[in-house]
């Protein structure tokens, strides 16, 4: 009996694969609104032949997103959080196709999170041909936007998310594949520092040098980083000057925040913004904040855990949890108090990179384990 669950999805594997790699080859970038339209239009003809209801939520400037519907009931729902954004441009597939190799999926997005939105339709079809009847209904969203920001999501997820009983979010799992219970929360900035233009030959007295200014702040940013803490501080861009022979007026920094608790986040923030020019006649523009608060692993995230944890070990599996300095759409939900669990999509790695791809093996055991907890909670 413990198995049975497993065992039903490793002998359908051939039908999650497929539909797999057919999310995969609708290539599916976060700019690219055309492309994640027909990438949702599929999406929501798959969650309609399953049984779901499907409401389309329109987008002006991105993707259109979907929320639907699985199961009856008047118990608060279980909300599901898929992404169906890649990182990767319209075309990627001509270098990187779908290919299995050595045990390994690969193609852009199929762990970041196209495996995960395969698994969740294959357990509605598992729930239908089972007859089974749901404790809690089923709520599932596919958003466009997740990996530049969830700026026309994030209101979404967390109104969905304010109702629910439990929220599980389908992101891959840690490569070990254990869970992800705390995440870092996310800021970014855009730091533009103005001097003032001369000669560097003639009148190089009277110039405010910007890339001086810029380089100031640089260090007094890095020096921000406490590892103690898990506070992180990267300047990862900068630009400034026109020639050589000009005493820059304007150079500009892009910088990347972590932080690990909400307290933290309030004070580098303040941190951040309160920088004051280090050269007399310069001045600073500080624009930015931050975009994910962190997914602190708070009382309610350890019960679910626990919980999910026996569940899985219902079914024969063992079930291990993690934290990631990586951000999803999670961060948005646990500082609600709502039950969040965080990577229960494909075990893999490489997201984000040539080396994308999940394991072959695990797919149907990660598949049960997410249908344990959608029958079973």
């Amino acid at each position: 009996m413990a198995h049975e669950l497993v065992e039903y999805f490793s002998s359908r594997q051939d039908e999650t694969l497929a539909l797999l790699r057919r999310l995969v080859e609708f290539e599916s970038p976060s700019s690219d609104k055309a492309a994640l339209d027909r990438l949702g239009a599929f999406i929501a003809d798959r969650l309609r032949d399953a049984g779901a209801s499907v409401e389309v939520v329109p987008q002006k400037n991105a993707g259109d997103h979907l929320a639907a519907t699985f199961g009856h009931g008047s118990a608060a729902p279980i909300l599901t959080l898929c992404h169906i954004d890649t990182v990767w441009p319209v075309g990627t597939l001509a270098t990187m196709p779908w290919r299995e190799e050595d045990g390994k999926l690969r193609g852009p997005g199929v762990e970041d999170m196209k495996a995960g939105a395969a698994m969740l339709i294959s357990i509605l079809h598992y729930v239908r041909a089972a007859r089974l009847q749901l404790s809690h209904p089923l709520r599932m969203l596919f958003t466009t936007d997740e990996e530049t920001g969830s700026e026309t999501s994030r209101a979404l997820i967390e109104a969905e998310a304010s109702q629910a009983a439990l929220v599980l979010c389908l992101e891959p799992s840690l490569p070990n594949g254990a869970l992800k219970t705390f995440r870092k929360g996310t800021g970014d900035f855009r730091i533009t520092a103005i001097g003032r233009a001369a000669h560097a030959g003639a009148d190089h007295a009277k110039g405010v040098n910007a890339i001086q200014e810029i380089a100031r702040q640089v260090a007094t940013l890095q020096q921000m980083t406490n590892y103690a803490t898990g506070t992180t501080i990267n300047v990862g861009v900068i630009s400034g000057g026109t020639a050589s022979n000009v005493v820059p007026e304007r150079a500009q920094i892009e910088v990347d925040l972590r932080v690990t608790t909400a307290a933290e986040s309030e004070r580098i923030v303040r941190a951040i913004q309160s920088l004051q020019p280090q050269l007399t006649g310069a001045r600073l523009e500080i624009v930015g904040g931050m975009n994910r608060p962190p997914m602190e692993r708070t009382p309610a995230i350890v019960e679910a855990f626990q919980r999910a944890k026996a569940i899985a070990a219902g079914i024969g599996l063992e079930l291990e949890e993690g934290s990631t300095g990586g951000a999803s759409d999670a961060n948005f939900v646990a500082p609600l108090g709502v039950p969040t669990l965080d990577g229960l999509g494909a075990v893999g790695d490489g997201g984000h990179s040539t080396d994308e791809h999940i394991l072959t093996s695990l797919l149907p055991a990660r598949t049960a384990l997410l249908a344990a907890l959608v029958t079973q909670w």
